[in-house]
Parts: C-alpha cells; structure tokens; sequence
C-alpha cells in the first residue's frame, strides 16, 4: 500500500538555528500525536547535519531541497547526493519548479540527479507540474506526462518504486491560488495511469503522489480526501509548526 505522506520544503528560508528550532517544534509535536501520515522536513543543505542530531527520524524525516547532477569533482558551491546522504538526510527534493525556472535544470540534468540520489540511498520527492499557460490553453496534461517520460522511464519498476512524486501547478505555488480538489485529483489519477501504462497497475497504486500548491491547513483535508492525492509538499505553511501541523492533521 502507498504511504500517506506530508513533507515540507522550507526552500531559502531560515538560518540554521532558526531551522533547527523548528525542526525540534514539529518533533516534539509529532513525538506527542498519533498521526496517520508519514511526516518529512526539507531543510536548507547547510542545516541538515545539525537538524539530523535533534530528530528521531522514526517519527521525522529528513530530506535536502536538491542535489547536484555530478558525483563529485570541481564544481564550486554544489552539494552531492553522498554529501546530503552523509549528514543523515534520507530525502531529497528534484525537479522542483523553481529549480526548473530559473536555474535551467531540464530532463536530461534530472534524470542524472535521480540517478546519484538512488545511488546514495536517497528516496526523491519528483516534482512535475505547469505554468499557467498550460493550463489555461489546455496543455496541462500533455505537459505533466512528457515531463515524466523524459525524466522518469529510463528507470527499472524497481528504481521507480523508491520515488515520491510531488505534482505542483505552478501557477498554485506562493500564489494564494489552489487548484481544485477536483482539478488536484484529475491531474493525480492522469499521473498514476501514465504510470499504470508503462511499469503496470501494481506499480502505479503503490506510487505516492503529493500535492504542492498552496496547501493549508484549511484546504489540506479537502484535497487529502481525494482517492488518487496521497499527501502534501508544503511550502510556507511549512515553516510554522503550528500551520504544518495543522496540515499533518488533516489525515
């Protein structure tokens, strides 16, 4: 059975002591409620070490925003999959659309992160959405399954079970726009049968699929509620405990 899960992306925010502070509050917020998610913080690189000591990673995880699409070598200012996976990180985030917007990662430089990152033992959260224009001229649905062709089909059913995918209208982050739970769900059961198609049924019902738009908690278990949205990648609901957990809840 796929996992229900909710993870947040904290994106450029936070100093370290600010992100190791909310990482204890969601903690020891999970340490005190029975939840029926699994629960993931993505953290800035520069403070997953230090969060990875304050955590009990049964009940929190611990994922990166990104890593590089090189194993190792000359290439100032890049972190590695094995550098994320030697600090305790278990996730790491690829594809986002802010990745993809304005530092001109494409299909090509994604699936050699992917790659590095199942090489190091990292389980990535795959984002795949559109921009408004897609989706007012109806291309949305076209767009989202080349986006997983190219980046995802080279891969075994094996390698492909160990990825969440995260479908984020991009028109819906840090908008104040959502889609539609029924919009969220339409796109999520397309996203599964193009799975279905190529790696089989069984493949397809065990892949959990996230929503990433502006999900709060006041829209959360409305969009929750829907047979194919398997949980959330939060953004800035995520960096206050309470919000976050306001959305945790929702399951």
């Amino acid at each position: 059975m796929r996992k229900n899960i909710v993870a947040g992306n904290w994106k450029m925010n936070t100093t370290v002591a600010e992100g190791v502070q909310l990482a204890k509050e969601v903690n020891e917020a999970l340490a005190n409620e029975a939840v029926n998610c699994d629960v993931i913080v993505c953290a800035p690189a520069t403070h997953l070490a230090s969060i990875a000591a304050v955590i009990n990673q049964d009940k929190l995880g611990l994922g990166a925003e990104n890593c590089a699409d090189h194993a190792s070598g000359a290439y100032t200012g890049e972190v590695s999959a094995a550098m994320v996976a030697s600090t305790g990180a278990t996730y790491v985030i690829l594809g986002h659309s802010e990745r993809r917007q304005y530092y001109g990662e494409n299909s090509a430089i994604l699936r050699d992160k992917l790659a590095l990152a199942l090489a190091n033992n990292l389980t990535p959260i795959f984002c795949i959405g559109e921009v408004l224009e897609e989706r007012e001229n109806g291309t949305y649905n076209e767009v989202v399954k080349t986006q997983i062709e190219e980046a995802l089909f080279n891969l075994s059913a094996e390698d492909f079970s160990k990825i969440i995918l995260a479908y984020e209208p991009v028109w819906a982050i840090g908008t104040g726009k959502t889609a539609t739970a029924d919009q969220a769900e339409d796109m999520h059961a397309h996203i599964r049968a193009t799975i279905a198609a190529k790696y089989g049924k069984e493949v397809a019902e065990n892949t959990s699929i996230l929503y990433g738009g502006s999900c709060k908690p006041s829209n959360a278990a409305e969009l929750f509620a829907k047979p194919d949205v398997d949980g959330g990648l939060i953004g800035g609901a995520s960096l206050k405990c309470a919000d976050f957990m306001g959305i945790v809840k929702a399951f």
